[in-house]
């Protein structure tokens, strides 16, 4: 059973890499055998600690700064991508949250949340994704939300995005499914990160969100750490188009 999750000589790029899930992401594949390409907006070239987790898994690590809010960054992270060789996996974790009532959401906060959590997973998934084809295998991975599934409060943007992410996937699976590559995706529920923070920081609203998750208190990054490595490894060669809830049993309730 073990070969089921082994990644040993498989390369994943992993955006959103610095922080929170996407390293609790990258760290888990590299454990799990595969050599690592971090991507993030302020990603240290040296020194990070996504770099130190994965070369204490004794993986390979590689660097890569991009804005997902500039599409000509996007294209250029792709490029980039390409000339490093074969990616196998492709996590496209990196993501942003606006928040204010839909009445006063700003067509600047709409604009900058779809590009970041949509249209840039879209175009890096298109470009890394056809070489996949190309070679007949591979595995997406798109970071989802609770808010795939239901509409949230004062973040129409982010719940527009995420249900978009899950459209998508989709998508993607129908085409691509035939050809090898797994498109699929994972929904979060209420974890422990920045983007969380103003929630955890309300008493009333922090209480009330672990008081409907039934496993009776907040996700930790790590907890994505096996439904990642499943949806990357052999173990997933026959799932595809699947949003994946990993939320404490919210959903159920």
């Amino acid at each position: 059973m073990t070969g089921l999750f082994d990644l040993s000589g498989r390369t994943a790029v992993v955006t959103g890499a610095r922080r929170g899930i996407g390293l609790a992401m990258a760290t888990a594949l590299a454990e799990a055998g595969a050599d690592i390409v971090g991507v993030s907006a302020r990603l240290e070239a040296t020194g990070s600690e996504v770099e130190r987790r994965v070369r204490a898994a004794g993986r390979r690590f590689t660097a890569l700064r991009a804005d997902l809010a500039d599409r000509g960054d996007v294209h250029r992270l792709a490029r980039e991508v390409a000339a490093l060789g074969p990616i196998d996996i492709l996590v496209n974790n990196g993501g942003t949250i606006a928040r204010a009532p839909a009445a006063s959401h700003g067509d600047d906060l709409w604009d900058h949340v779809l590009e970041v959590n949509l249209s840039s997973q879209f175009v890096l998934s298109r470009e890394i994704g056809r070489r996949m084809l190309d070679r007949g295998h591979g595995k997406i991975i798109f970071t989802a939300s609770l808010l795939s599934f239901q509409g949230g409060i004062t973040v129409p943007a982010y719940t527009a995005s995420k249900s978009g992410l899950a459209g998508l996937t989709k998508a993607l699976a129908n085409e691509w499914a035939a050809h090898g590559v797994n498109v699929n995706a994972i929904a979060p529920g209420y974890v422990a990160t920045d983007n969380t923070q103003a929630l955890r920081d309300d008493p009333a609203r922090g209480q009330a969100i672990v008081a409907r998750i039934p496993a009776g208190r907040w996700g930790r990054p790590d907890d994505l750490a096996g439904a990642t490595v499943f949806l990357a490894a052999p173990a997933s060669d026959y799932v595809n188009g699947i949003v994946l809830p990993v939320d404490g049993g919210w959903l159920g309730r």
